[in-house]
C-alpha cells in the first residue's frame, strides 16, 4: 500500500498543537492538520504489513486492538498517499458514518495496533483519517441522504450521543422514519456535553445534526423518556425502540463529609460549563466555576483528563488529580505485547497544560480520598488523602489497592470534582420499559441480538456495553441498526 519504501523514508509527523499556555487563554480546539502535501506523505508510510492489526477490531488481552469499526486502514492510507481524497471518503464511509468524531477524540487503537509502531512510531491513520472527513466537507461531497422510498416503518431513538447518532442515520438512510429523544436541551449527547469543546468543537456536532435534519430525522429535546415521557407512549407511536442514552449514572464517593459544598460530579461540572459557554456564544466563559480556587479531581481518565483541562481555562488556582492505580510504565512490559493496547503511560492534554502551567505534572498515584473537611459555611475546605499499595486477591489473582495505615495527610480543596467512572444507564429508564439490568448496571441486550425482553425494543452504546469510548459507540449503534432493520424488513442492506 501506498509507497513501498516509505516507512523507511518518511518519518512521522503530526499537526501543529498550541503551546499549552497558549491554548488556555480560549475553549477552541488546538490540534491543527498538516498541509495535504505532508499528509499524502504521512498515507505513504503505511507498510503493506500483510496482516493489518489496525483494521482487526478484537479483543486481545482483554482490551481491544485495532478498530472496531473494521475501517479499511490500509486502503485509506493508500488513497491518501495518492491524492485520491474523494476515493477516501467513499472507502471510509463504507465502515464509519461519523468520523469528524472519532478523527478528534478516539484514543486511535488503530495505530495502537500498527505493524509499524512495533519497532517506530505508527502511521498516522488517526489524523489521515480526519483530513479525509474535512476534506469532505469542505468539498461538498458530504451531503443530506435523504432516502428516495420511505418503508413506512418508525422508529424511535432515545439519546443522542454517538450510538444514538450512527442508529439514526443508518436507520434513516434505509427509509424508516426516525425520531431521536433527547433529554437535554441541544442534541448531541456525551459529544455535545461530556466531552469539552476544546476537544471537539460543537460546531462539529451542529455540523452534522443539521445534515441528519436535512435528511428527515427528527430530533426532540428536552424529552426525558422514563420521566417525562411515558415508555408506553413511544411503544404505542412506534414499531421499534432503540435505548441509547448512554452510561450516565456516575459513581460517588461514600467517604465522611461528602455532602460539603463544592463536590460535584465531573459530568455535571462539564455539561454545566458547556451550556454556559453556548447559551453565551463563548463570550462569556463561566470562569466563577473555577477561577483561584484549589481544585482536587478523583480520577485518572479521560473525564478526569478533561475535568484538568476545563478549570485550567477557568481560572484554577490550583490542580490535584488523583489515581487510584500504580503509575504505569513508559515502554511496554513483556506481559502486555504488540498489538494488545499498550498499558504504558500516557499524559494528556489536561496534565501537559498544568505542569506548563505550575511547573509539574498534577497526578498523584496510588492515592484516594478518606473523608472531606468543611468550612463553618459548610463549603468544602480541605480533602484527607491515603496512600495505596496494591495487594493480590489469592482468590481470584485480582489486584486490589489497599490503604496503607498511617499515611494519612491533607490537602486543601475549594472545588472536587468527581470521575470516578460509572455504574450503567439510570435505573429509571430501565424500569420504564419493563426492563432487567445487568450485574454491572447496564440494559439486558445479547450483543449481536440488541434485543432486550421486549421483542420491540433494542439497545445499543454505554447503556448496552458499559461507558466505553466513542468508537464503540458508533459501532454498537451501527449494528443495532441493522438489527432493527432486519427485525423490521426480515432481512437488511445495511
Amino acid at each position: 500500500m501506498g509507497k513501498p519504501t516509505g516507512f523507511l523514508e518518511y518519518e512521522r509527523r503530526d499537526g501543529r498543537t498550541a503551546d499549552p499556555k497558549e491554548r488556555l487563554g480560549n475553549f477552541r480546539e488546538f490540534h491543527g492538520l498538516l498541509p495535504e502535501e505532508e499528509q499524502r506523505r504521512q498515507g505513504g508510510r503505511c507498510m503493506d504489513c500483510g496482516v493489518p492489526f489496525c483494521q482487526f477490531g478484537g479483543m486481545l488481552g482483554g482490551m481491544a486492538s485495532g478498530c472496531p469499526l473494521n475501517n479499511l486502514v490500509p486502503e485509506i492510507n493508500d488513497l491518501v498517499y495518492r491524492g485520491g481524497w474523494e476515493q477516501a471518503y467513499v472507502r471510509l464511509s463504507k465502515t464509519h458514518c461519523l468520523p469528524e468524531f472519532t478523527a478528534r477524540v478516539c484514543p486511535a487503537l488503530c495505530e495502537a495496533a500498527c505493524t509499524c509502531g512495533l519497532h517506530g512510531a505508527p502511521v498516522a491513520t488517526k489524523e489521515n483519517e480526519r483530513q479525509v472527513i474535512e476534506y469532505a466537507f469542505s468539498h461538498g461531497l458530504v451531503q443530506a441522504e435523504a432516502p428516495l422510498v420511505r418503508t413506512g416503518k418508525t422508529v424511535a431513538v432515545v439519546g443522542s450521543g454517538p450510538a444514538g447518532l450512527a442508529a439514526a442515520l443508518c436507520l434513516n438512510r434505509r427509509g424508516h422514519t426516525v425520531t431521536v429523544y433527547e433529554r437535554s436541551d441541544r442534541p448531541g449527547g456525551l459529544l455535545r456535553y461530556g466531552i469539552p469543546n476544546m476537544k471537539l468543537e460543537k460546531s462539529v456536532v451542529d455540523r452534522r445534526i443539521r445534515l441528519m435534519e436535512e435528511s428527515g430525522v427528527r430530533f426532540v429535546c428536552g424529552a426525558d423518556v422514563g420521566r417525562g415521557m411515558p415508555a408506553g407512549e413511544l411503544l404505542a407511536r412506534y414499531d421499534r425502540v432503540l435505548l441509547a442514552a448512554g452510561a450516565s449514572r456516575p459513581r460517588d464517593i461514600a467517604v465522611p463529609g461528602r455532602e460539603a459544598k463544592g463536590i460535584f460530579f465531573a459530568v455535571d461540572f462539564l455539561s454545566q460549563v458547556t451550556k454556559a459557554l453556548l447559551d453565551s456564544d463563548f463570550e462569556e466563559p463561566p470562569y466563577s466555576m473555577a477561577r483561584g480556587k484549589r481544585v482536587l479531581v478523583i480520577g485518572g481518565g479521560d473525564t478526569g483528563n478533561d475535568c484538568v483541562g476545563t478549570v485550567l481555562r477557568l481560572g484554577a488556582a490550583s490542580v490535584t488529580q488523583l489515581e487510584m492505580m500504580p503509575k504505569p510504565p513508559e515502554e511496554r512490559l513483556p506481559a502486555n505485547p504488540w498489538p494488545e493496547w499498550p498499558r504504558v503511560l500516557k499524559t494528556d492534554y489536561g496534565q501537559e497544560e498544568a505542569a506548563a502551567l505550575f511547573g509539574q505534572d498534577p497526578r498523584l498515584y496510588q492515592t484516594t480520598v478518606s473523608s472531606f473537611l468543611a468550612a463553618k459555611n459548610g463549603a468544602v475546605r480541605a480533602a484527607v488523602l491515603t496512600s495505596l499499595a496494591p495487594r493480590q486477591d489469592e482468590k481470584t489473582g485480582r489486584t486490589l489497592m489497599q490503604p496503607v495505615p498511617g499515611s494519612e495527610k491533607q490537602v486543601p480543596a475549594d472545588l472536587v470534582l468527581i470521575a470516578a467512572g460509572f455504574l450503567g444507564c439510570e435505573p429509571y429508564l430501565a424500569e420504564a420499559f419493563g426492563l432487567p439490568l445487568t450485574a454491572r448496571g447496564n440494559l439486558d441486550a445479547p450483543e449481536g441480538a440488541y434485543r432486550t425482553k421486549n421483542p420491540r425494543v433494542f439497545a445499543a452504546g454505554d447503556a448496552r456495553r458499559g461507558q466505553s469510548l466513542v468508537v464503540w459507540a458508533v459501532r454498537e449503534g451501527r449494528d443495532a441498526a441493522r438489527a432493527v432493520d432486519e427485525d423490521l424488513m426480515g432481512y437488511t442492506n445495511l
